[in-house]
């Protein structure tokens, strides 16, 4: 935050002398990163009434939706009625409320998209997302249960015997330093800084396909400095008059070639933006043949038109390959050479925004847009650009399972779901979607199939009492391009808390929790009785009814027939069909069972088992 546009950049390096003074905090729980894992982390843990330490470096929480910018969620065509966990929706449906309320039309368009944009299906302001997270956190703050602590930044840790068993965070303004002592601690953070410091083996870059065969690895050796680009992003309001153009950056002109600044950009078919691969041309305003819209509306926060004599005007937000800062991973850096790319990256946006400005074409060919305009109090900043760089890609650790391509890959995974997951602690659902790196960079983008989120990506193999909790999880380079996005950190990070939350109370470590069968059904239990969705089955959401015999049933049993794609059918009969997918869970007397079944619904059968087994 303290990064200048130009300048110096040695200002936003902060020396550390002593830390031999500091204050005292215990708990429970200790989650570092207050981003969209972080924050679900926490309410998780809280909500299951531990006590729970919080902390972030920004003054904002919320990370991808506030502080980054990024407040177009990247979501499923599935969405509106399945594949987020039940505290995910309560986030998205707040959010709604809010706008619902300021809506000039009573007869809104549902489901809301406050922008109405063509890539989400729901954007808006960051700082309503921010209000909405704060308010979900705050019951558990009035408790007592959580301690949020902003502008604050781990510094130091012990570990002894591959347990961390303290922690030391700097508060960045005052340079106070607060030590935090815990039973867990979870990596929320957004470039996976516990890792290093606290010695958890984690990998950063693209593998080799030696390493993790998969297609689209490097085909001859790693290359660790291919970690995915970050963007600032920022805000513009479309207003009828001219307003004033910005200044023109330093070294814009070598960006406007190196990125280069255009709406011209290659996809692949599969992605978001269609399904043919090849070139698109996109303009401002104007929609151009085989896109979805024009850029304006790409990602587009506020359509004015919903909220009459609230919002004169439209505003988008800016998240676009021009954006993309390419030159520097921001992992495993000094301080120094961090910095000087955090200002790097701040002058590859504005450059963008004094392009759009100055120099973009219209569907006329006109040159320039003098009637857009820069705002800064969307992002909560002075500069205009978001608090925190979007954040693609970290440290990844070493964990007890890693995630790999032709485990997701629609080109390796026929059925209508991905690798099923013994251990699964949620879902996901998103094309692999790398953006570019450093020189060298091949990546892919690829369709996948609806995947799960296994418990065993959490764990790391040596440090015993850290969880992974955002996109530092076991997943490699081409995976971690599907597993980056918003409702898929929001579960992994709840998931985090809830493994925290049980280890704690049970007194048994997350590696043995995974290891000993009936405690990982038992932990899986717990994910579903909370609303986290363990498998794919679209027809029975989280406020189904039979939301949590279905999914334990499944959990024990299996999907059943593949024909069924990704429905469970809860109201059809069962069949012989059905039976022979699920015999291994039958009692003993199969014959009997079978009489006794001929004539039930699905749902019917998934409760008589069910009832058997507990």
């Amino acid at each position: 935050m303290k990064v200048p546009l130009v300048g110096d950049t040695s200002t936003a390096v902060m020396e550390i002398e002593n830390t031999d003074e500091f204050n005292n905090v215990e708990s429970d729980i200790l989650v570092v990163g207050g981003g969209m894992g972080g924050v679900s982390s926490a309410l998780a843990a809280a909500r299951e009434g531990n006590s729970v330490c919080l902390i972030e470096e920004t003054d904002w929480l919320g990370g991808q939706i506030t502080s980054q910018g990024v407040s177009a969620l990247d979501e499923h065509q599935y969405m509106e009625d399945f594949g987020g966990t039940r505290s995910y929706y309560n986030l998205r449906e707040s959010i709604r409320n809010y706008y619902r309320e300021l809506a000039s039309d009573p007869d809104v368009k549902e489901p809301l998209n406050p922008g109405t944009s063509w890539v989400s299906r729901l954007s808006f302001e960051p700082r309503i997302a921010l209000q909405i997270i704060n308010n979900m956190l705050d019951p558990y703050v009035k408790q007592g249960l959580l301690k949020i602590f902003l502008r604050m930044k781990t510094i130091e840790t012990v570990v002894t015997d591959d347990s961390v068993s303290s922690l030391k965070a700097i508060h960045l303004d005052d340079k106070k330093i607060t030590q935090f002592r815990f039973k867990y601690v979870l990596d929320a953070t957004e470039l996976g800084d516990l890792l290093p410091l606290t010695g958890t083996e984690y990998i950063i870059g693209a593998e080799s396909i030696q390493q993790t065969c998969e297609p689209h690895a490097q085909p001859k050796e790693a290359k660790e400095h291919c970690v995915q680009s970050c963007t600032y992003t920022f805000a513009m309001e479309h207003r009828t008059e001219e307003i004033a153009i910005l200044d023109r950056p330093e070294g814009y002109s070598n960006y406007k070639d190196k990125q280069p600044y255009s709406l011209r950009i290659h996809v692949e078919a599969g992605e978001i933006y269609g399904e043919e691969s090849g070139w698109l041309d996109y303009h401002l305003f104007d929609q151009t043949p085989n896109t979805k819209g024009p850029l304006w509306l790409y990602r587009r926060l506020v359509d004015s038109n919903q909220f009459k004599g609230q919002y004169k005007n439209d505003i988008t937000m800016f998240n676009w390959p021009g954006t993309d800062y390419r030159d520097m991973p921001l992992v495993d850096q000094t301080p120094q050479n961090l910095a000087k790319a955090l200002q790097e990256a701040k002058t590859v946006s504005l450059g963008f925004a004094y392009w759009l400005q100055t120099e973009s074409m219209d569907a006329s060919g006109k040159k320039g847009n003098t009637n857009i305009m820069l705002r800064p109090d969307v992002m909560g900043s002075e500069d205009g650009l978001s608090k925190y760089p979007y954040i693609r890609e970290c440290r990844r650790i070493a964990a007890m399972t890693t995630i790999k391509e032709h485990d997701v890959s629609i080109n390796h995974q026929p059925g209508p779901r991905a690798r099923l997951f013994q251990d699964s602690v949620g879902i996901g659902w998103y094309p692999i979607d790398i953006h570019q790196a450093g020189e060298g960079e091949i990546g892919t983008s690829t369709r996948t199939k609806p995947f799960q989120i296994p418990m065993g990506a959490l764990i790391p193999v040596q440090t015993k009492n850290l969880i992974a909790a955002n996109k530092n999880i076991g997943t490699t380079h081409i995976t971690n391009g599907c597993y980056r996005l918003h409702p898929i950190e929001w579960n992994i990070g709840e998931s985090a808390g809830l493994l925290a939350s049980y280890a704690c109370k049970s007194k048994i470590l997350p590696r043995d929790i995974h290891s000993i069968e009936s405690l990982l059904r038992e932990f899986q239990s717990t994910l579903i009785k909370n609303g986290v969705p363990i498998h794919w089955l679209i027809d029975v959401p989280v406020d189904h009814p039979d939301f949590d015999v279905v999914q334990k049933f499944v959990t024990e049993a299996g999907p059943g027939n593949p024909s069924n794609g990704l429905k469970f059918d809860p109201e059809s009969k069962i069949n012989d069909f059905d039976l022979g997918f699920w015999d291994h869970v039958l009692p003993q007397n199969r014959s009997g069972t079978k009489r006794k079944t001929e004539s039930i619904t699905r749902i019917e059968f998934a409760r008589q088992i069910c009832e058997n087994n507990q």
